[in-house]
Formats: C-alpha cells, sequence, structure tokens
C-alpha cells in the first residue's frame, strides 16, 4: 500500500509523517517511508528545484514506492509537488493507495516556516518556490484533506488519518 501526504513547504509532512510512523510502526512493521528531502540527499542532491526536476524528483519517489509496493511493503511518502498528472500516475500505478492533502495557505506556511523558504523568495534570494514563483498545483481528489490552518497536536492529527485508512481503521484500538 501507498499512503502520498501532499502539502506546500512547511505544511506538516515530515512532522506527520513521523508521528504516523510512531504510531503505525508497532503495528504495520513493514512500514517505510520515503520523505522528499532524504530521497533527494540520498541520491547526492543532484537536482534543483526547478518545476522540472520536481517532476524527477516524484518520478524517483514513484518508482522507489511501486518497488517496494511489489514486496509487500506499506510505504508511507512525504512529497511537496503534486501535479495533476503525477497524482494520475499514482492512482493508475498502485495497487493500493491513500492521498492525504495538508492543506494550509501560502500565508499561514510562510508565518511557520522553520527553512525560511517563503521569506527568501518573496525577498527575491531563493528562486523555484512551490506556491510562490512555481505554481501549486491542489490535489483534485484526495482521499483524506487535513486542514494545517490551525493544526492539532501531531499524535492526534496522525491518529485521525490513520483511522481513515481503511486498511488500517481498526488497527489503533
Amino acid at each position: 500500500m501507498i499512503i502520498w501526504v501532499t502539502g506546500i513547504s512547511a505544511a506538516g509532512k515530515t512532522t506527520l509523517c513521523s508521528a504516523i510512523r510512531g504510531l503505525l510502526k508497532p503495528r504495520v512493521p513493514e512500514l517505510v517511508v520515503l520523505d522528499g528531502d532524504v530521497v533527494r540527499a540520498a541520491f547526492g542532491n543532484d537536482l534543483t528545484h526547478t518545476e522540472e526536476d520536481r517532476v524527477v524528483q516524484v518520478n524517483r519517489l514513484q518508482s522507489m514506492a511501486k518497488v517496494l509496493e511489489a514486496q509487500g511493503i506499506v510505504v508511507l511518502v512525504g512529497v511537496l509537488y503534486s501535479h495533476p498528472e503525477l497524482l494520475a500516475w499514482n492512482r493508475d500505478n498502485f495497487e493500493e493507495y491513500f492521498e492525504v492533502y495538508l492543506k494550509i495557505s501560502v500565508d499561514a506556511a510562510a508565518a511557520r516556516d522553520p527553512k525560511g523558504l517563503y521569506a527568501m523568495a518573496r525577498a527575491g534570494d531563493m528562486p523555484n518556490v512551490v506556491g510562490i514563483d512555481i505554481p501549486w498545483y491542489e490535489p483534485e481528489r484526495p482521499d483524506l484533506v487535513v486542514d494545517q490552518e490551525n493544526p492539532d497536536e501531531p499524535d492526534v492529527e496522525a491518529r485521525r488519518i490513520i483511522e481513515t485508512i481503511p486498511r488500517f481503521r481498526d488497527i489503533m484500538g
């Protein structure tokens, strides 16, 4: 199974994926997490952050997730870029797929941005920031939308996400 978590920078993808992993891994030992930033670093940070390279990055995550899924692994993917064609590919190619959209405005994300990406982008010091100078494509058919404007504690949100996924609905007890 593939659980695909997407949202703009500072939406909480890494935080929520970590919380989901913490709650789910003891019950689902075959769970692995593919974080976009971690995978980018694993490939030697050979990509820029242009829209074209973001597509390459998502394609890498999709390929890795497909290989793991074929081996019976539950894959939790945290990834920023969500072009409609890429998300459609997911639905067409993964056997069991659940898409989570962490919805937040750019202004709210910028207010809590730990990396300062939005401030640098708005000052003209950083190009290729999704939501600023690269379009953000809001997912068209997410299985779950999580409001991140005023989020709950990560474990509370993670539990809610887990309980919404049909396969895991009853696993938390």
